[in-house]
């Protein structure tokens, strides 16, 4: 659970970097609460409750997801690709599945490095 709270605490934090492990659980524990809301949306007949999570989360996933892009050297700003249908989400999707930049970037050390170092 602290996959998907970590980003929550940091939710206006658009510096550094985040490990691929970390994004990808956030979107897998977002995406499951997203289904559970909209099944008792619809079964409540309403539809505020998904609109409130989804704009609860709007910050924080901007933010997270920026932090996924800075981990494999690109700007935040890439987030915007997003925008151009179909081959724009591809792009964005893969930039999001690669590895991180070894060692240290022009955002940060690598957070996978200092994982291994702790453990």
């Amino acid at each position: 659970m602290d996959y998907f709270l970590e980003p929550i605490r940091r939710y206006a934090d658009f510096t550094g970097r985040c490990r691929r492990r970390n994004f990808w659980m956030y979107v897998l524990i977002y995406n499951i609460i997203s289904l559970i809301i909209s099944a008792i949306d619809v079964a409540g007949n309403s539809k505020w409750l998904g609109i409130v999570y989804g704009l609860a989360l709007l910050l924080p996933s901007l933010a997270v997801t920026a932090r996924r892009l800075h981990d494999t050297g690109r700007s935040g700003w890439w987030q915007l690709i997003w925008l151009i249908p179909i081959v724009g989400w591809i792009v964005l999707i893969v930039f999001l599945c690669q590895d991180s930049d070894a060692g240290e970037n022009e955002y940060g050390s690598n957070p996978k490095a200092l994982d291994v170092a702790i453990e």
